[in-house]
């Protein structure tokens, strides 16, 4: 295991984190304020009225895996419950039976090939589903939507893998907007793309460890086995692409408990075998003697993820309530703790920008871990 006195000098010499990133993860996460940017600009060249020309439809389907699920599913929980149309995400290459012409259907996915992408995209051509395709400027996919006069968001070569999800998102926040599925300051793009700017500078290379949030959390991770509690659902897809990308990049193990409904498995964890137990940790004490990885909790807070909705009954029944409630386990327990894009005053940002911060410190973080590491430049060299 790398000592965290090494992997900070690591994190502090750019020379190093350069030599280790052949793919150029780093600038390619720094840039997503600009992805969200020029994304959306090819989003409106694709002429996405004719998409919307309908009206709102009965629902929407979105085909996508990875990095295009987690847009969907971003998609779904910020609509909620109260969504005036159904979001179903599938990875293809079948469309549900259900779907129809009142239907839109959305196939989003980096490269644009295979059966998963183009397959549906014919399908749903043949039964007379609208249709959107978002992927590489050259592929297959660009294809079928040409064939069925569908737009097409052409997404340049340049996109690396595993950093695009903001141009699967972008193009599925407007069209829910163009769709009036909710009002326009919801995804406020302009307002994403300067919380992301600002988080770069925030977390870029060149900023040091001390006031660095994704350097600090990236050294705080390097021997702990995190476990992730979200509160409510959005935080819960930020969760899931967490756990995603540092599980891929970084080769981490993650556990994560969407609340108030893992609530209890959360609590469970954290005061089970694995904690260290109770009692004040002893600061002085030789970490060399730590046996393996030690649990810490990653918190992403949501402070819009709604309020309590049974009074009076025992088991908390709101997001906020629940996340307070595994707090205090991981006290009790000696776990730590860390929180996610709490610097600064995250209090001033809407919940789409606040979000957006959480996953650039997120994607930072695990791309600083797999250059401490050295797994990136082993993986592609």
């Amino acid at each position: 295991m790398t000592s965290p006195e090494l992997a900070e000098e690591v994190l502090d010499d750019l020379d190093v984190l350069r030599a280790r990133d052949p793919r150029g993860l780093l600038p390619a996460v720094a840039g997503a304020g600009a992805q969200v940017r020029e994304t959306a600009r090819l989003t409106e060249e694709a002429g996405l009225e004719r998409v919307t020309a309908g009206g709102r439809p009965r629902g929407l389907v979105i085909v996508a895996r990875r990095e295009g699920a987690v847009a969907a599913s971003v998609l779904r929980a910020l609509l909620g419950p109260a969504s005036p149309v159904t979001v179903d995400v599938v990875p293809g290459p079948d469309l549900p039976v259900w779907t129809g012409p009142s239907d839109i259907a959305v196939v989003a996915t980096r490269t644009g090939a295979g059966r998963y992408a183009v397959t549906p995209a014919y399908e749903a051509a043949r039964r007379g589903v609208t249709l959107l395709g978002i992927g590489a400027e050259d592929a297959p996919l660009r294809a079928a939507c040409s064939t069925a006069r569908a737009p097409y968001v052409a997404l340049p070569r340049s996109r690396v893998r595993h950093t695009t999800l903001w141009s699967m998102l972008t193009p599925l926040l407007r069209l829910a907007t163009d769709l009036e599925l909710w009002s326009p300051e919801t995804a406020d793009l302009e307002a994403v793309a300067a919380a992301l700017d600002e988080t770069a500078g925030e977390c870029g290379p060149a900023q040091e460890s001390f006031v660095n949030p994704a350097k600090t959390l990236a050294l705080e991770l390097l021997d702990a086995l995190p476990t992730i509690a979200a509160e409510g659902p959005l935080a819960g897809t930020a969760a899931a692409r967490i756990a995603d990308q540092l599980a891929t990049l970084a080769g981490l193990p993650v556990t994560t408990f969407r609340l108030p409904d893992q609530r209890v498995a959360a609590c469970s964890v954290l005061g089970g075998p694995l904690a260290p137990g109770g009692g004040p940790d002893d600061f002085f004490r030789d970490r060399a003697e730590d046996a393996g990885r030690r649990l810490r909790l990653l918190t992403i807070r949501d402070t819009d993820a709604g309020e309590h909705d049974g009074a009076g009954e025992r088991e908390p029944r709101s997001a906020r309530e629940a996340l307070q409630e595994v707090l205090r386990t991981a006290a009790s327990a000696n776990v730590p703790v860390s929180g996610l894009a709490e610097h600064g005053e995250p209090e001033r940002y809407g919940r789409l920008p606040r979000l957006a911060r959480q996953l650039a410190v997120a994607d930072f973080t695990a791309v600083y871990l797999a250059l401490a590491l050295d797994s990136e430049r082993a993986a592609h060299s």
